[in-house]
């Protein structure tokens, strides 16, 4: 079976390369803008003729998108969470009608969820940011585009290697600056906002299972740990996997990215009844993994300081 990743290089296209490598009856094809993509896409400006000759050239039996842009401005967010997913849709129509698509979308395309509820895959979308927005209009691409295809509504990633565009990865980062400073000060945004955090190992298990499946899928399904949590326990939880011996202020500041969003948890039901997939790292497991992943010899540090961000949807 050969299975093309778009957005290899990517946190989470990353962690799915790794996945696929340990199934020997898989052939991995590599595409994406990095000089040793095997095959050189940017969903941002491809056009869909010229992408299908790189897809027949690749002749995929499925597609594992996780290509995607979680910050920038409106139009760059909506160059490839948009417009590159819908160009990618039509280049699949035209070279590789029968190869199943997995997208990645977003637990922002739901927008505010009601405290103490999980939300379902038939659940009301209603983003509250230009990024839940755009990846909203992509997922509605892929779900009306008479493919093969599922689309993976991903949660907060968290775990080894995450990036500090994140919450996590730049909280991880901060930290291993601190050292062991008991004067150091992590100053962070609002930490009161719940979301659902899941191991971006589990999510690229997800994806396996879901380019690897037989017969059709749903549409959407939603990938997460299954439970709210509050981004403050995290903060600290990481931070005492980290020994930090400072203090950690708030300074009530949001992420625009995060969208005004309090609350934010997904049923994974579905997940498991299609995919038979849940997470099978806890949150205390995948911090400890990026711990492990961030740490460095300590540097010296007085005040760190980090972009206000309540926790991301991504």
């Amino acid at each position: 079976m050969r299975v093309l990743v778009l957005g290899y290089t990517g946190y989470l296209g990353g962690h799915v390369v790794e996945h696929l490598r340990l199934l020997p009856e898989i052939g991995v094809l590599r595409a994406g803008r990095s000089p040793d993509a095997v095959y050189g896409v940017d969903l941002a400006t491809a056009g869909p003729d010229r992408l299908a000759e790189t897809l027949a050239s690749a002749a995929p039996d499925a597609v594992i998108n996780c290509a995607g842009a979680v910050g920038g401005d409106p139009v760059r967010l909506a160059e490839v969470n948009t417009r590159g997913t819908a160009v990618l849709c039509e280049a699949l129509r035209q070279a590789a009608p029968k190869a199943r698509l997995v997208h990645f979308g977003s637990a922002a395309e739901y927008g505010l969820g009601g405290k103490g509820i999980r939300v379902t895959e038939s659940a009301p979308t209603r983003p509250l940011s230009p990024y839940g927005a755009t990846k909203l209009a992509g997922t509605v691409t892929v779900t009306t585009s008479g493919l093969d295809a599922v689309v993976l509504r991903v949660g907060n990633p968290v775990g080894p290697g995450a990036p500090p565009s994140g919450l996590p990865g730049r909280v991880a980062g901060l930290l291993r600056e601190a050292g062991g400073d008991r004067e150091a000060v992590l100053r962070l945004g609002d930490l009161s906002a719940y979301r659902d955090f899941v191991d971006a190992r589990d999510v690229a298990r997800a994806a396996v299972l879901a380019a690897t499946a037989s017969g059709p899928l749903p549409r959407v399904l939603n990938i997460g740990g299954g439970r709210a949590v509050r981004v403050r326990d995290l903060v600290r939880t990481l931070a005492r996997l980290a020994g930090y011996q400072g203090r950690i202020e708030e300074d009530g500041g949001g992420s625009a990215r995060s969208g005004d969003v309090s609350w934010q948890c997904s049923d994974i039901t579905a997940a498991r009844e299609a995919l038979l997939w849940r997470p099978s790292y806890t949150l205390v497991a995948s911090l400890a993994a990026l711990w492990s992943a961030t740490r460095a010899p300590a540097a010296h540090a007085e005040t760190v300081t980090a972009p206000a961000d309540g926790g991301r949807v991504r």
